[in-house]
């Protein structure tokens, strides 16, 4: 029996590695078996990979290589763990998957769409989430809550204000696409309510 693959997205500080860790805490008092992963890394080989391309002295990076290195991440991820575990009936919860790449180097940064898409169909071996939840948050929310992180910003995190709105944007332009997998939730709303309508939607999921 095939399990469950299950996605977070949302723009910087929208809150998906909070809600990812309630979830997996709820999963654990369930005695659901799951593993969470989180891109780019999640593999030895991508953990490296994570470190090069989010490094904010690499601004000479273009953004084909961005693409790519995010790409070999990922096609690591997907076939060293996440179809195995799969295959185990296991269910998969990744911090960010393709729609990331798509939003933040198509939407976001001008690649072309057919590029991006091109390039992780083949990394991805195809395989796209069961569910997709977006944490939807406005630019100001997120810039508000990456400062208040303190700390110094990653590459994506660099980023001017134009580039994360056109990064929402594409996130909110999937989501209309791919409505039987999307589920939009306002980030802005209290954690409770927010982690409550993530549960009873993998309830459903599961049944």
């Amino acid at each position: 029996m095939d399990g469950l693959f299950i996605s977070f997205e949302g723009p910087e500080g929208a809150g998906k590695t909070t809600q990812i860790r309630r979830i997996c805490e709820w999963l654990d008092h369930q005695g659901i078996s799951y593993i969470h992963v989180r891109e780019p890394g999640g593999t030895r080989i991508g953990n490296e990979i994570r470190e090069l391309v989010l490094r904010p002295d690499f601004d000479e990076m273009s953004m084909l290589t961005e693409v790519l290195m995010y790409a070999s991440s990922r096609a690591q991820l997907v076939g060293e763990v996440i179809m195995p575990a799969l295959a185990e009936g296991k269910m998969v919860l990744c911090d960010r998957y393709v729609d990331s790449s798509v939003a933040y180097q198509s939407y976001g940064a001008g690649v072309s769409l057919e590029t991006v898409l091109t390039i992780n169909e083949k990394a991805t071996s195809g395989l796209t989430p069961n569910r997709t939840y977006l944490l939807d948050i406005s630019p100001e929310v997120s810039e508000s809550r990456v400062r208040a992180r303190g700390g110094d910003k990653d590459r994506m995190e660099q980023r001017d204000s134009s580039f994360h709105r056109r990064v929402r944007e594409g996130y909110l332009e999937l989501s209309t696409r791919y409505p039987h997998r999307y589920m939009v939730i306002q980030g802005d709303q209290e954690l409770e309510d927010i982690n409550w309508q993530i549960k009873q939607d993998i309830l459903r999921l599961m049944s």
